[in-house]
This record gives structure tokens, sequence and C-alpha cells, in this order.
């Protein structure tokens, strides 16, 4: 399997990232995750823990908790090149990083193509069962 943004998966993986929807994020990619391998599963696996560290940091109320997802994502993502999936992963990292710093900030998703095929709105997608 090759990391294809358009995949169902990751359209609402980051409809619900760029929504600030973290915990569905994650629960929208695991299956994704799961069936992948190589670089694809990297970073599935990173943005995984990247939206797990801004949820438990957010909504689980847990700074900690937050930064040590960040860093298990970093593992993750440092497999991973510079760009890829037509997403520049360091600037991704970069932001999360900010948000996890920064309460007001609201990470939003670093696509490398001048116009992408944008995700649908969050509001439109149904939750993971």
């Amino acid at each position: 399997m090759q990391t294809d943004l358009s995949h169902d998966a990751w359209r609402a993986t980051i409809a619900h990232f760029e929504h600030g929807a973290y915990w569905d994020a994650h629960e929208s990619l695991e299956p994704y995750w799961l069936a992948a391998s190589g670089l694809d599963r990297s970073f599935a696996a990173g943005v995984i823990l990247l939206a797990a560290a801004l949820h438990k940091a957010r909504a689980m109320g847990s700074p900690r908790g937050g930064r040590r997802n960040y860093a298990k994502a970093l593992r993750h993502l440092a497999l991973v090149p510079d760009h890829y999936a037509g997403t520049d992963v360091r600037v991704l990292e970069a932001r999360v990083h900010r948000a996890l710093r920064d309460p007001d900030a609201r990470p939003t998703w670093p696509w490398l193509a001048a116009s992408p095929s944008l995700p649908p709105r969050a509001d439109t997608l149904r939750r993971p069962a």
C-alpha cells in the first residue's frame, strides 16, 4: 500500500485533525495503519501519535502525556522523508509541537501542493464505529 491522502481514512483523518477532533483523527486512521507497511506504516503511526498527543494534552488535560506521545511520533516520523505523500512532514511536526506549547494554536495540515484536493469538512463525517 502506498500512502494516498485521497483514501477515505486519510481524508477523514485530515479533516478531523484540522477541526481539532484529534481523537477522531486518531481513530479514523487506525485501520489504515494496521494494513500498511514500510514507510506508509511509519507515516500513519506518526500521524496517529501526533493526534493522540494533542488529544492527551487538550481533551484529557495531560501535557506530560501529550509530550510523551509527541516523542513517540517523532521516532516513527524520523524514518519518513521530509516531503511525503503531499505533506511537509517536518512542518507537521513543528505545528503540533507549537500546539502542545500554546493552547490557542490550532495546527493545520501542511500540504505541499499549491491547491490540494481538500478533505471533506469534519462536520460531514461519521465517527468511526
